[in-house]
């Protein structure tokens, strides 16, 4: 069974770029499934923020597309999140998922990782 680790820093500065890694053991991060970034908000529900999947092709949420990066470390079993330009708004838990459908937005579905808090605050 695939696990996932989120890792990076835990507070970042206004106007910086947020980067997070998942590392994913138990499973290839190259094999037949979505690896994505998903995120909550205080007090909000889950907002999928982008996915790559097995070709490395990588898929983005409209409302972040400007800000997104999502790539892969094939060597290290590695994906990473890349979000530009953070406002105190981008502050959330961040998770790392795996799934057979490009979106998914329920812990009930796919693999997670355990999520890492992230604060944007100066």
């Amino acid at each position: 069974q695939v696990q996932l680790q989120e890792s990076g820093p835990g507070l970042v500065r206004p106007s910086q770029t947020l980067s997070l890694n998942c590392t994913a053991s138990g499973g290839s991060v190259t094999d037949s499934h979505f690896w994505m970034w998903i995120r909550q908000p205080p007090g909000q529900g889950l907002e999928w923020m982008g996915a790559m999947d097995s070709g490395g092709s990588a898929y983005y949420n409209p409302s972040l597309k400007s800000r997104i990066s999502i790539s892969r470390d094939t060597s290290k079993n590695q994906f990473t999140l890349q979000l530009d330009s953070v406002t105190p708004e981008d502050t959330a838990v961040y998770y790392c998922a795996r799934g057979l459908q490009l979106m998914i937005t329920s812990r009930q579905e796919g693999s997670w990782g355990q999520g890492t808090q992230v604060t944007v605050s100066s």
